[in-house]
C-alpha cells in the first residue's frame, strides 16, 4: 500500500481515536501571524492517544527543529495535557503566535530554544506575553519525496 496523503491514513476501527488537524503549519522558527483552525481529524490508534480530548495534530514548518528530529511538513502530535519539563519539545504561545521549541528549564529561568546551532536560544519573558500549550508526543514523518506528496 503507497500513502501519498494524509486522508489515505485515516481508518475505520473500534480501537482508533480521531485526533484534530490543526490547519496553519505550526512554526518550527520564529512565530508568524496566522490565525489557526482545525482543517480535519486523523483516526490513530489509542494507544498513540492515551489522552484524546488534549491532543492535535499540527503540521510543522520551518527547519529550526531538525536538530530534534522534526522536519519541515511533519506532523506533530501535541499533548495538552502533558507537563513540560526540561528538554521537552513544546508548542509555546509566544506574544499569542503558535511556535515549536524546546524547553530549556536553568535555575528559576526557562528559555525556548531552536534545535538548530544557529540559532540562539531566548528567555521566554524576551518576546513579552509566552506561555506553554503543549507537548510534542511524537511526530509523523513521511519518507517519500515531496513532490509525491498533496
Amino acid at each position: 500500500m503507497h500513502i501519498n496523503r494524509i486522508d489515505e491514513l485515516l481508518i475505520q476501527s473500534p480501537d482508533a481515536v480521531r485526533v484534530p488537524l490543526i490547519g496553519q503549519a505550526l512554526c518550527a522558527g520564529f512565530p508568524s501571524p496566522a490565525d489557526d483552525f482545525l482543517e480535519s481529524a486523523l483516526e490513530l490508534p489509542r494507544w498513540l492517544v492515551p489522552n484524546p480530548p488534549a491532543t492535535f495534530l499540527w503540521r510543522i514548518a520551518g527547519s529550526s527543529m531538525e536538530g530534534a528530529g522534526i522536519y519541515d511538513r511533519d506532523l506533530a502530535c501535541v499533548d495538552r495535557s502533558l507537563k513540560a519539563g526540561h528538554g521537552s519539545i513544546v508548542v509555546a504561545a509566544i506574544d499569542g503566535q503558535m511556535s515549536c521549541k524546546r524547553l530549556v528549564l536553568d535555575g528559576n529561568g526557562a528559555r525556548l530554544a531552536f534545535c538548530n546551532p544557529d540559532l540562539p536560544a531566548f528567555a521566554v519573558d524576551e518576546f513579552g506575553e509566552g506561555a506553554i500549550w503543549g507537548v510534542v508526543r511524537f511526530s509523523i514523518r513521511w519518507h517519500v519525496a515531496r513532490g509525491q506528496l498533496s
